[in-house]
């Protein structure tokens, strides 16, 4: 998945504290009131993906008055907040209570480092959310595409505001690693090609025309679309590369540590804290990936003598380099990647108690994208907007997309990882603001990689290689823990880095370069999610320990999913009311 680290500086709006009234209870919810109200008037595209249209023809602010307006005010929500005692409160709100007490006081503490100009990064950035906003927004009627056309035309301005953010954070130290920003100023234009219609801009305009609109008012429509796109943003863009090339390549970061930058150090350690919902320490993080590498290191060798190799290198040299591991042509790999999809499906009843309502569908990523992006990932869908979920799959450099890892890719991506999970927070009867917008890694990836180990109970790794596929997979994940901290707390740089995971993972070169790339430029983010992955497992032994032959695994997922994303803290006082529910169970 990809989390823009512009989104999360500009997300939180919060309004100025009014008046308690009369109650605890009361109080909380004109808080919460406040703040949706507040979070949709500067987040226009999320109030357009909820269905909530009245800010349709507007697109955030984007200035660093705007993020110290919105942590001030975020301040001033949070001492609100905590005037309301939780025991006060019901179960449900305490949850409500702590995971909007969690979001305030990391906008406010993040806020404070330099590192809140930098919008740009390879797992996603400023340009891009631009470019591809029309996928999220419901288009039906004319006048939702008349609206869309009225945010394009805002593009310009909000793209010299980037690059002059951009140019401030450059002078004062903070860019990206050399090597990662030298691709900026290509992909940049790269989003707005010489032929109009092939930019994610004109999307919603490639599609089938709506039959509320007349071919007549549809042509005008493109015609529009084509004029704005092809002429002011496409010279936005072009001026923003140009900055690039000038004015922030030749500045980038020589060093991958971001603790090289001015609060470097203090800037990774709140992000670890902010990632993993927890008070671990890089070096403790460190420390655990050290352990989890050896053990599933261990694992490995036992898949690849059981599987004829004379070791877990030769095996992963075969899988690496043998052509009857990769397909030749993207439609085979999205043909074999339905096949998966379809059949976990058919698993899923068997699982979980509750299943969404709202679908997912699988498509390439991004042409102008894909080739600097991640293997796949997931895009959230709105009920409220009629948008499905989708499964992005890489179809480029088809030699390093390995059959094997189809299985593992996909429970992680789709079902049973992000789209039960998300599309099942959407659903629940919590307030809107937790269902469209809540967001902690530790638990989303956690619940993801958990995911890969459900399908060991689904039958999906029925191979040697898809089982070391697997194992591989979870290696992935325990050496972003040594990778990410060694990098940003111990000081490897990237070849350290790419050397270690090549030597302890089944990922392919391209794949280990873009995920390097990813951990130097995004820290911190890698390192939720094997703590939440194992904070997850931790709970399952302990609720098929203290309830026996009552424990049911699809209770148990239920429960894990039933109040959305959470802090893990609060996840683990949920399961233990959960268990002791089903103790008193008849």
């Amino acid at each position: 998945m990809r989390y823009l680290s512009f989104v999360l500086a500009t997300a939180a709006s919060i309004a100025t504290a009014t008046p308690a009234v009369a109650g605890p209870s009361e109080d909380f919810h004109a808080l919460m009131d406040d703040y949706w109200a507040a979070y949709l008037k500067d987040n226009p595209l999320v109030a357009s993906s909820v269905g909530v249209k009245t800010y349709d023809r507007m697109l955030g602010e984007l200035s660093l008055a705007e993020f110290d307006r919105q942590a001030g005010e975020a301040q001033a929500f949070l001492t609100r907040l905590r005037a309301i005692p939780a025991a006060s409160l019901s179960p449900m709100d305490q949850s409500n209570r702590a995971v909007l007490e969690r979001t305030l006081n990391d906008q406010v503490q993040l806020n404070r480092f330099g590192q809140r100009q930098l919008l740009y990064s390879s797992l996603g950035s400023y340009h891009e959310f631009l470019a591809t906003m029309g996928e999220n927004i419901p288009m039906r009627t004319k006048e939702d595409y008349d609206n869309y056309l009225a945010r394009l035309a805002l593009v310009p301005a909000r793209m010299r505001a980037y690059g002059d953010m951009s140019v401030k954070a450059a002078n004062e130290g903070f860019t990206q690693a050399c090597e990662w920003m030298k691709t900026l100023p290509g992909s940049t234009v790269g989003l707005v090609p010489a032929d109009v219609t092939k930019s994610p801009f004109y999307g919603p305009f490639a599609a089938t025309r709506p039959p509320e609109i007349s071919d007549g008012d549809w042509s005008s429509l493109q015609a529009r679309a084509r004029e704005v796109i092809g002429g002011p943003i496409a010279a936005s863009y072009r001026a923003f590369s140009s900055v690039a090339e000038k004015q922030l390549v030749p500045k980038c970061r020589k060093v991958d540590s971001v603790s090289a930058q001015p609060g470097g150090s203090a800037y990774y350690a709140a992000l670890v804290g902010q990632h993993t919902t927890t008070n671990l320490t890089p070096d403790q993080i460190h420390q655990i990936g050290l352990q989890e590498v050896a053990r599933i290191r261990a694992e490995m060798e036992q898949v690849a003598k059981k599987a004829g190799f004379a070791s877990r290198e030769a095996m992963i040299a075969d899988m690496r380099t043998n052509p009857k591991w990769y397909v030749t042509t993207p439609e085979e790999l999205m043909q074999k990647t339905a096949i998966v999809t379809k059949t976990i499906d058919g698993k899923m009843p068997g699982y979980f108690g509750r299943l969404p309502r709202l679908p997912y569908g699988i498509r390439p990523m991004t042409a102008a994208t894909a080739p600097t992006d991640t293997t796949a990932r997931y895009q959230p869908g709105s009920p409220e907007g009629g948008i499905a979920g989708y499964y992005l799959v890489n179809t480029t450099k088809l030699d390093q997309r390995p059959l094997w890892e189809i299985p593992v890719l996909s429970v992680h991506e789709a079902v049973p990882g992000h789209h039960q999970q998300i599309a099942i927070q959407q659903e629940l009867d919590m307030p809107t603001w937790r269902k469209a917008t809540t967001f902690f890694t530790a638990f989303v990836e956690g619940w993801g990689l958990y995911s890969e180990r459900l399908g060991v109970d689904m039958g999906l790794y029925d191979t040697p290689q898809k089982d070391m596929g697997r194992l591989g997979y979870q290696m992935w994940r325990a050496t972003r823990l040594v990778v990410d901290t060694g990098i940003h707390s111990k000081g490897w740089d990237k070849a350290h880095a790419v050397a270690y995971m090549k030597d302890n993972t089944t990922l392919t070169d391209a794949n280990i370069d873009a995920e390097v790339n990813r951990y130097i430029s995004v820290p911190g983010q890698a390192t939720a999610y094997m703590i939440g992955k194992r904070k997850i497992e931790e709970l399952r032994t302990r609720a098929e320990q203290q309830l026996g032959p009552k424990f049911d695994v699809r209770r148990f997922h239920d429960a894990v999913l039933g109040q959305g994303a959470v802090p893990l803290d609060a996840l683990d006082a949920q399961i233990n009311a959960w268990i002791a529910s089903e103790k008193a169970r008849s």
